[in-house]
C-alpha cells in the first residue's frame, strides 16, 4: 500500500430496504419509534489500470432526527433521507473522472449539500447518502487490495487530503497522524435508557411484558450485560427529569463497582438556562450524588436553531457539552467550539470521513492548548446487527475511543428477522462479536464490553455477504 493512492470510478449504485421492528418502544426527545426501514446500498467500484470490485454499507432510515419538523411524517423523513441517497448516488456514479475514495467524497460535498438545500433538506440530510456510499466505496477499496479498513486507513488508501476542505488542517502530516492510530481489541458498551424503557421489575404491569426472554428493565439489562457506561436521556422537564434520573440512579447504585454516564437531552431544552436549572437540581438532590460524579458530559441538550446561538460557557463549567443534531456540515464543530463545546459526536450516518477529520481536529486544538480539552464520543442511530453496527464500531475503534452507545441489540430482536444462513454466516465470520441465543443471531456483550477483533478482516469490517434477495429493491 506504498505509493499513490488509487484513483477509482463508481459505476454502479444498487439500492435496498428491509423493514426493522422493534422488539419494545424507544422513545427519545419528542418521539417514539417502534419501527423504521433500513437503507442498504451496493457499490460496485473499478480501479484506474484494472480490478473491479462490489462493496456494501447500512444504515437506519431513523425518522425525526435528521428533521425534527413536527409537520413531517415518518415517511416524510423517509423520503428525505432517500432522497439523499438518490442524489448522491447519481453525483458519484455520473462522475466519470478517476478520483481517490476520499478525492470523491470531496469533489462531491458542496455539490451534495447545495441539492440538497434546494429541495429544503438540511445539512444532516444532505450528509446521510454520501455517508453510506463513502463506506461502500472504501468497503471495495479494501477487498480489492485484500486489505481490512483499519490497515487501509492507517495507511491512508482512501487517499485522505484535507486541506482543500478544511483549510485549518493544512500543514497536517495526514499519513502520520493516521499511521498513529490504533484500532481497540474492544469496546465498553454504553447502554441507552430511553425514556420509556422501565427501570425496575415494578414499573413493568401486568401483560406489559415483551416476554421474549430478553432483557427488558435497567436492572434485567445490567445482570445480563454487565454495563458500566450508561446514556441516559432527558426529556427537558426539570421535574420529570429529577425524578426518572433518581430511579435510575436507585439502581445504578446498588453495585460498587464505578459507573460512568452521559446525558443526552436530544434538543429537548429550548436554551442553555433550561440545562443549567436541571443541572442545578441534580446537584442539589442528595441521592444524586454519585450519579452526577459519574457524569462524563452532556449531548445536545438545546434545539438545533438556538444550540449555537449562545455561549454555553456556564453549563461547560460544570461538565463538557457534546453537539451531536447540530453538527450539521464540516463546519459546524469549529461554530461549536467557539460557543464553549467542546466534543463532538461520532455516527457512521454523518460520514466516516468527517469523524475522521474531527478527530484530527480534536488533536490539532489539544496540542495547541497543551490539555485534552477537544474530544470526540460515540453515539448510536439504532445501528442493526451486520454492516451497519460492524462498520460503526471499527470506525469507532480506530478514532481510540474508549466507549460507544450501543441500542440496536436492545431495541430490536437482534438478527431473528434475518434469514437463517444470513444469521449463520454472520456467526460463523464474528464469533466474537455475536452469539446465538433466543432464537437469533446477536450481539455479544460480556462484562459490559465488545470484542472487535473479527472485524480485522478484508473489507470494511464485514467478513460475510447479506442476504440480498431477501430485500427489497429501493424505489
Amino acid at each position: 500500500m506504498n505509493g499513490r493512492p488509487p484513483r477509482l470510478t463508481v459505476r454502479e449504485v444498487r439500492r435496498y430496504e428491509r423493514d426493522v421492528r422493534l422488539r419494545m418502544p424507544f422513545r427519545f426527545g419528542a418521539v417514539t419509534l417502534t419501527g423504521a426501514p433500513e437503507a442498504y446500498v451496493r457499490v460496485r467500484v473499478a480501479l484506474e489500470g484494472g480490478g473491479e470490485a462490489w462493496g456494501a454499507a447500512a444504515e437506519m432510515l431513523a425518522p425525526k432526527w435528521f428533521d425534527k419538523d413536527p409537520a413531517l411524517s415518518n415517511e416524510d423523513n423517509y423520503t428525505q433521507l432517500r432522497t439523499s441517497l438518490a442524489l448522491a448516488a447519481d453525483a458519484y456514479t455520473a462522475d466519470a473522472t478517476p478520483r481517490t475514495a476520499f478525492g470523491r467524497f470531496a469533489a462531491h460535498y458542496a455539490e451534495q449539500l447545495a441539492a440538497c438545500a434546494t429541495r429544503g433538506l438540511g445539512p444532516l440530510i444532505a450528509g446521510y447518502g454520501p455517508a453510506l456510499l463513502d463506506r461502500a466505496v472504501l468497503d471495495a477499496l479494501c477487498r480489492l487490495r485484500g486489505v481490512s479498513f483499519w490497515d487501509a486507513v492507517r495507511a491512508n488508501l482512501p487517499g485522505i487530503a484535507p486541506a482543500g476542505l478544511l483549510p485549518e488542517l493544512a500543514g497536517l502530516d495526514t499519513d502520520a497522524f493516521l499511521g498513529a492510530l490504533r484500532p481497540a481489541a474492544s469496546l465498553h458498551a454504553r447502554h441507552t435508557v430511553g425514556l420509556l424503557d422501565p427501570i425496575t421489575a415494578a414499573d413493568r404491569r401486568p401483560g406489559e411484558r415483551v416476554g421474549d426472554g430478553l432483557p427488558e428493565t435497567l436492572e434485567e439489562v445490567i445482570a445480563a450485560y454487565g454495563h458500566t457506561y450508561f446514556k441516559l436521556k432527558v426529556a427537558g422537564d426539570v421535574r420529570a427529569d429529577l425524578a426518572r434520573l433518581g430511579a435510575i440512579a436507585a439502581v445504578l447504585d446498588r453495585g460498587s463497582a464505578p459507573y460512568h454516564v452521559t446525558l443526552d437531552g436530544n434538543e429537548q431544552y429550548a436554551d442553555v438556562d433550561g440545562v443549567l436549572a436541571l443541572w442545578r437540581a441534580l446537584e442539589a438532590a442528595p441521592a444524586l450524588g454519585r450519579l452526577v460524579a459519574s457524569i462524563l458530559f452532556v449531548e445536545q441538550p438545546i434545539a438545533r436553531r438556538a444550540a449555537l446561538e449562545r455561549d454555553v460557557a456556564p453549563l461547560a463549567a460544570r461538565r463538557p457539552v457534546l453537539i451531536d443534531e447540530s453538527d450539521g456540515d464540516l463546519d459546524a464543530f469549529p461554530r461549536a467550539r467557539a460557543r464553549g463545546y467542546a466534543g463532538v459526536s461520532s455516527k457512521t450516518c454523518k460520514g466516516l470521513y468527517k469523524s475522521l477529520l474531527n478527530l484530527a481536529r480534536c488533536a490539532r486544538w489539544n496540542a495547541q492548548a497543551g490539555a485534552p480539552r477537544a474530544f470526540m464520543s460515540a453515539e448510536d442511530l439504532t445501528t442493526q446487527a451486520g454492516l451497519a453496527v460492524q462498520q460503526d464500531l471499527a470506525l469507532v475503534a480506530l478514532l481510540g475511543l474508549e466507549h460507544v452507545e450501543r441500542n440496536g441489540h436492545h431495541y430490536v430482536n437482534g438478527m431473528a428477522a434475518r434469514p437463517a444462513g444470513e444469521q449463520r454466516a454472520f456467526l460463523a465470520a464474528h464469533p466474537d462479536l455475536y452469539v446465538e441465543s433466543h432464537g437469533a443471531v446477536r450481539l455479544r456483550i460480556a462484562g459490559g464490553r465488545l470484542a472487535l477483533g473479527s472485524l480485522g478482516c478484508p473489507g470494511f469490517a464485514v467478513g460475510a455477504e447479506p442476504d440480498w434477495g431477501a430485500m427489497r429493491e429501493a424505489a
